[in-house]
């Protein structure tokens, strides 16, 4: 059964304060967002672990920056922490949907965010994420870290669909656990985490462990599946709600969570 619980940062020793605007930016953050209830923290791990969650847009970055009561780190695309890159990325991934006639603002949009991603996201506690032969640096970073104590909370969705509440994820974050056991011997937990800004909830579901006696791609599909399918089990459960999706797609095509037949 699920237990509420009352958020009490325990980890705050491990914690630098970060730069007073990111304090400053962080507290309104936290003012104006709704407040999430957490929920199944007794599913947590008292080591490092893994936390993959829904997205929900900025809610789950939000939520993992402010609701999971353990030192952690965040995954982040590491185009948003170099203030070159910034602009391009931003506007493909944020704002290129949006209708063409608008397309000057969003651009002119995304060069203004520029300086203040570099800095909120650098005082952030994030590892970048590097999409081509620098991923290796991002797993080596987030090994480092585990070692240290740290979880890492990871957003794997992707554009294709899995089904109303979660998109499919991407598979290559799991060679992580394959690094940290190889320097480790130890096998680390997968937790599932949903994120619902419309209950005011985020909840952890029951973990899955890293085999490493199993084959590679088996071994990633299970824990993929044991994800995803953990994460709709417990959106399925909530009373019914509107999903916010991985997709910036108009509020009026937010799928339902109700149980498809």
């Amino acid at each position: 059964m699920i237990k509420p619980y009352v958020f009490q940062d325990t980890s705050k020793k491990f914690y630098r304060k970060g730069s007073a605007f990111y304090r400053f930016v962080k507290f309104w953050v936290w003012f104006f967002t709704p407040k999430l209830e957490a929920l199944g923290v007794e599913n947590l791990p008292d080591g490092p672990c893994i936390i993959a969650g829904n997205h929900s847009h900025m809610m789950g970055p939000i939520a993992a920056e402010l609701y999971i009561p353990k030192y952690r780190f965040s995954w982040c695309i590491a185009e948003m922490l170099h203030r070159e890159e910034v602009a391009s990325y931003a506007f493909q991934d944020f704002w290129s949907g949006k209708p063409k006639w608008t397309h000057w603002f969003y651009k002119l949009l995304s060069h203004i965010i520029a300086p203040l991603s570099v800095e909120l996201l650098g005082n952030a506690y994030t590892v970048g994420v590097y999409k081509d032969r620098r991923v290796l640096q991002t797993f080596k970073e987030s090994v480092e870290k585990m070692q240290d104590g740290a979880s890492m909370v990871i957003f794997p969705e992707c554009y294709d669909e899995h089904n109303n509440i979660v998109h499919e994820f991407q598979r290559g974050f799991v060679d992580v656990a394959k690094m940290y056991y190889r320097q480790t011997k130890e096998s680390v937990p997968f937790v599932p985490m949903y994120v619902c800004p419309k209950l005011k909830k985020v909840i952890f579901g029951q973990p899955i462990y890293y085999d490493p006696d199993r084959n590679k791609k088996e071994e990633t599909e299970r824990i993929c599946n044991h994800l995803m399918d953990q994460i709709s089990e417990i959106a399925y459960a909530l009373p019914l709600h509107t999903v916010v999706p991985y997709p910036n797609i108009p509020k009026r095509d937010y799928p339902s969570s109700a149980r498809p037949n």
